[in-house]
């Protein structure tokens, strides 16, 4: 059995999950914000066992660059052997923008 791949969240994933929470907690719902962003997170633990269940990232179609969708948000990861880093966390509709 493979080894579980570490997972690791760059600066703007983190920054991007802050955002999330502090948009609901504008909204007066800062339960649904905690709540999506326990969902998320627990999409993104799945991945250690499961690194390449993300589709390609359509934008890029690079066979690293992966997301999976948990509606209205896209998770961005990098996949590398035993590596997988969340590079953003953003609403479904945005345009990509990737830090490097």
């Amino acid at each position: 059995m493979p080894a579980r791949a570490r997972i690791s969240f760059a600066a703007s994933a983190v920054a991007d999950l802050e955002a999330i929470r502090a948009w609901y907690a504008g909204q007066q719902a800062p339960e649904v914000g905690e709540r999506l962003l326990r969902e998320l997170v627990s999409h993104v633990e799945q991945l250690a066992d499961f690194p390449e269940s993300g589709r390609m990232v359509p934008e890029f179609g690079l066979v690293q660059l992966r997301e999976i969708v948990h509606p209205p948000f896209r998770i961005v990861y990098r996949l590398a052997e035993d590596r997988i880093r969340v590079v953003r966390v953003w609403r479904s509709e945005r345009l990509l923008d990737l830090p490097t």
